[in-house]
């Protein structure tokens, strides 16, 4: 009964720090993630080449896209590959008109978006987004930045600075404040 006693007291003793090493591992996660402004400061229009804006980036989960349009003339227009490469909006897996969309990619694989405006995804208006599994990467993608994604996770609007030159900032201060609040809060429970 003794042994017992001492075995679960290590374990105990082992407990926080175990805590604190997972909660910074979690705390570091969310800061990697990436705003990504779709087209950079032509946003998305047509006669911009949303391959080439894609190419090289590398898309993770847990980034964002922000497409930036003019409400009255364009949209955004999640579709499945099939409808991407034929450009038909006729089947949308999601669909945004507010002129600011913010699309935060929650899984890996590949995404499709074109605009719903005649014409426009012939016209080039089309974006494919690659999303790296948590073990590898991926490039290409897109992120969205309003509240109105459908997506299995909900997303937040937020303010963020973007990059002139890359199109990419960190994420949202959010989710890092309420990470490191929960850390503090758990290591002033240890004390």
């Amino acid at each position: 009964m003794q042994e017992h006693t001492g075995t679960s007291r290590q374990m105990a003793g082992l407990l926080p720090g175990v805590l604190v090493a997972v909660l910074l591992a979690a705390a570091a996660a969310p800061a990697s993630a990436k705003d990504y402004t779709v087209g950079d400061s032509s946003g998305w229009t047509t006669g911009v080449d949303y391959t080439a804006w894609a190419r090289g980036k590398t898309f993770n989960i847990g980034d964002t896209l922000l497409f930036q349009y003019t409400s009255a003339g364009h949209s955004v227009v999640e579709v499945s590959e099939a409808d991407h490469t034929s450009c038909s909006a006729a089947n949308p897996l999601r669909s945004y008109k507010d002129g600011t969309t913010i699309v935060t990619l929650t899984r890996p694989g590949t995404r499709y978006f074109i605009c719903g405006s005649t014409g426009h995804c012939g016209a080039g208006m089309k974006l494919t987004v690659t999303v790296a599994s948590l073990s590898g990467s991926a490039t290409g993608g897109t992120r969205l930045a309003k509240p109105s994604s459908s997506d299995a996770d909900p997303t937040t609007t937020t303010t963020r600075t973007t990059s002139a030159t890359s199109g990419a900032t960190t994420g949202g201060w959010a989710p890092r404040a309420a990470t490191w609040l929960l850390f503090f809060a758990a290591v002033g429970a240890l004390l």
